[in-house]
């Protein structure tokens, strides 16, 4: 009989939230995880590209061609955001230099937001640009139970392989991002739970289908690779990285160990 095949040992190497959507990732040491919740401090705002039909006081998930996205307007990517949630304030940059802040959660401050991405792409606009705010248990994720998302960076570096290319993982936009596990093991792993020694535990959901938004680069915001097209051509589907829900709260930490349950 042979011995049982060693567990894999999984690692969890960095970790990111996406505070507006379809603009820039913002790299965390730890998370605080609740149970039932979304990921902390992710996808909390959008900008709605013309009337929406978004309703706060009874929000529904929406399509993300509702709103800006790098899908359809890479040019998002070559500008550098960062969200202070302590004053809500989110600063837009090129270049290195602010082009633009504003308080998200003044009408002021939206509105200086929204002229600014009205200048900037005013060719990709079907109306006028309005930042939306996630009401409480609401989040402007691709997913309708997208609460945690997840990249194995083996397939990340299988990736690679079937393009020739280097391939930036934040193409993927993930919140968590792992090694350990083969190239595509996650995609096996529907129904089953990640965990810590801390108490985590997220049972994963769903595979993530790839759009567009992954052929653009995230530095450069140019559309450079074909990345739906490729995995369809090697896989075919266009599968990568998968949902998770959180059963089990906790703090996530970049570098701890995780487990498969």
């Amino acid at each position: 009989m042979n011995a049982a095949m060693p567990a894999p040992v999984l690692r969890l190497e960095s970790l990111y939230r996406y505070p507006v959507k379809g603009l820039s990732p913002e790299r965390l040491d730890a998370a605080e995880l609740t149970p039932g919740s979304y990921f902390p401090g992710d996808r909390l705002f959008a900008v709605e590209n013309g009337p929406s039909g978004f309703d706060p006081a009874a929000p529904t998930h929406q399509p993300k061609i509702k709103f800006l996205m790098l899908m359809r307007h890479e040019a998002l990517a070559q500008l550098d955001t960062r969200y202070e949630p302590a004053t809500g304030t989110l600063a837009i940059r090129q270049g290195g230099t602010v082009s633009v802040q504003g308080d998200l959660r003044s009408a002021e401050g939206r509105q200086a937001i929204e002229a600014f991405l009205t200048a900037y792409i005013p060719d990709a606009l079907r109306g006028p640009a309005r930042v939306l705010a996630a009401p409480e248990g609401y989040r402007f994720t691709d997913s309708p139970r997208g609460f945690v998302s997840l990249i194995n960076l083996a397939s990340v570096a299988a990736v690679e392989d079937m393009t020739g290319a280097a391939v930036d993982p934040l193409r993927f936009r993930a919140n968590l991002y792992v090694s350990g596990l083969a190239p595509w093991a996650e995609l096996d792993l529907v129904d089953r739970e990640i965990t810590t020694e801390g108490g985590v535990r997220l049972r994963i959901h769903k595979r993530t289908q790839r759009c567009a938004a992954t052929d653009v680069d995230p530095v450069t915001g140019q559309r450079d690779l074909a990345i739906p097209r490729t995995l369809s051509q090697h896989l075919g589907h266009t599968d990568c990285g998968v949902y998770a829900e959180i059963v089990a709260g906790g703090v996530l930490r970049q570098g701890e160990r995780l487990g498969l349950a």
